[in-house]
């Protein structure tokens, strides 16, 4: 890799790439220099609308140039499993959007491949590398809340396009995959673990999707969280830590600015902490700089992305038989 600079190629032409776009264009170790589509008109007219280098008219094509380091993988959630692999298996580190995958198998074969080809693999949880989550997450653990008790979160917005691949439930469609995965995957990394039990409900959408989830869980020590998920309800998104000493607030918890308040309330008195932010996405693509050059662990582990699509699993089992499911 010479100076250390990282070859990216994007995997598709997805919405989601104009969130990734700017900062590799901003980064010193980070070059953007390819995208792939199913076909090469479409691949070349993403490419000069973007100003990217190369264009490839097959998702193999670009696996197969040795030039590329790092693959995007933005691909529709039942495609992710078998892209990343293909990648690893072609020889490139992969960033990999959320949910990483959709079963504990995936998840697992995805663990042995990045493993035997000494590969970097993460899941795109942009929110988890902002300054103000690990600000949240080290009030927590400095104790300013006192015992942790309960946590409540939330992530919804309306969906109304048809045909969007997010209603699609044979491609992973459903809010609980979508944006449920944020306020549990926000809850467990202040816990710091897995839960031990959990119950849901759904309602489900004329495609079978749930387009509503509501679910609760139970973690270790008496902590409890619940959380909902929606996309037939309009913009909703926080988080509310409650601890035995205090409560702490956070408005924008999954995609916080680059200046934003959280508010800590103690004794009937509410102090505002502000955190001095970052761009949102350049998070995770320095931190994949920082796991392939430096050869650090990423901060979002494959084993911390198997639990929660464990969680989600078990989520949607108990929504389904109306019993809690024991994890």
């Amino acid at each position: 890799m010479p100076n250390n600079v990282l070859k990216w190629g994007l995997l598709s032409t997805a919405r989601i790439n104009r969130a990734l776009i700017p900062p590799l264009k901003a980064s010193k170790r980070n070059q953007l220099t390819a995208v792939a589509s199913r076909t090469k008109d479409a691949a070349d007219a993403y490419a000069r609308e973007w100003k990217i280098p190369q264009a490839y008219g097959s998702r193999e094509s670009m696996l197969a140039d040795p030039e590329i380091d790092v693959i995007y993988n933005s691909l529709p959630n039942h495609l992710h499993a078998e892209w990343t692999i293909k990648a690893v298996e072609a020889g490139k580190h992969v960033l990999c959007e959320k949910p990483l995958a959709l079963s504990v198998v995936e998840v697992e074969s995805m663990k042995d491949a990045a493993r035997k080809h000494r590969r970097v693999v993460a899941e795109a949880f942009m929110y988890r590398h902002h300054p103000q989550t690990l600000k949240v997450q080290e009030l927590v653990k400095s104790g300013s809340l006192g015992t942790l008790k309960l946590i409540r979160g939330s992530f919804s917005f309306i969906l109304s396009r048809e045909g969007d691949v997010r209603l699609n439930p044979e491609w992973g469609g459903g809010s609980i995959w979508d944006v449920g995965c944020y306020p549990i995957s926000y809850a467990r990394s202040v816990v710091g673990g897995d839960p031990l039990e959990v119950f849901g409900w759904q309602v489900t959408g004329p495609t079978g999707i749930d387009e509503t989830f509501v679910g609760q869980m139970r973690f270790a020590n008496d902590i409890l969280t619940q959380f909902e998920s929606s996309f037939a309800i309009p913009f909703h998104s926080f988080m509310e830590i409650v601890g035995s000493e205090a409560t702490l607030n956070v408005p924008r918890p999954f995609k916080p600015e680059t200046d934003e308040k959280i508010y800590l309330t103690r004794d009937g008195k509410t102090e505002t902490i502000k955190v001095r932010g970052q761009e949102l996405y350049i998070g995770e693509v320095e931190d994949m700089a920082d796991a392939i050059l430096l050869e650090r662990e990423p901060r979002l582990s494959l084993d911390d992305s198997r639990g929660n699509v464990k969680t989600i699993h078990a989520l949607l089992e108990s929504a389904r038989t109306g019993k809690p499911v024991r994890i």
